[in-house]
């Protein structure tokens, strides 16, 4: 009875530490993936100073690169005092918000110059190119590629690789205006 009464007791305690290991391993995964969620890619808005994209030239969101939190908005208008009891209410005039203010990114764009797109075997890399520098608008993996990303404050170099090939597209301008150089490996 004694044996029975013991092993009863050790398969208790076997089963309470693995149910509390089971538990803090599962908080602790769920604590370190609950920011980390994969977020489908969004549009790219159109602003003035970026012409619109032509049907041969698509920007499209990088799925390696979050996009940036937007300024945080004006704060609202005071509220209107109202009048002490018994005295005449002025005519006050209306107020109709008209078009919000343009809001200023928080960080300037790299350039404002044209997107042009280049398509190779490995995916697909947008730049947007000005007279004296240049940024990634997009770079996106063809099936069953993979891609690296070097940014650097001359140079922007997008590396699709896949079975041992590597085809790197590079866009520099150190010294020179924005030139895009495609390598195959």
């Amino acid at each position: 009875m004694a044996r029975m009464r013991r092993g009863l007791v050790h398969a208790m305690a076997w089963s309470l530490a693995t149910g509390a290991a089971v538990t803090l391993s599962w908080w602790g995964v769920h604590t370190v993936m609950a920011g980390t969620a994969y977020d489908p890619p969004r549009a790219l808005p159109i602003t003035a100073d970026r012409p619109a994209a032509t049907p041969s030239v698509s920007p499209r969101v990088s799925s390696t690169r979050r996009p940036q939190a937007s300024p945080t908005p004006s704060p609202p208008p005071p509220p209107a005092t109202s009048p002490a009891p018994g005295s005449a209410s002025p005519a006050a005039p209306s107020r109709t918000p008209s078009r919000p203010a343009p809001t200023t990114p928080s960080t300037p764009p790299a350039s404002t110059g044209e997107v042009k797109s280049y398509t190779v075997d490995g995916g697909r890399v947008a730049f947007d190119i000005g007279a004296s520098s240049a940024g990634l608008v997009s770079a996106t993996p063809a099936s069953g590629w993979q891609m690296q990303v070097w940014k650097q404050p001359t140079y922007i170099r997008v590396t699709f690789s896949r079975d041992g090939k590597e085809i790197d597209v590079f866009c520099t301008w150190h010294d020179h205006a924005p030139l895009v150089q495609i390598d195959e490996r």
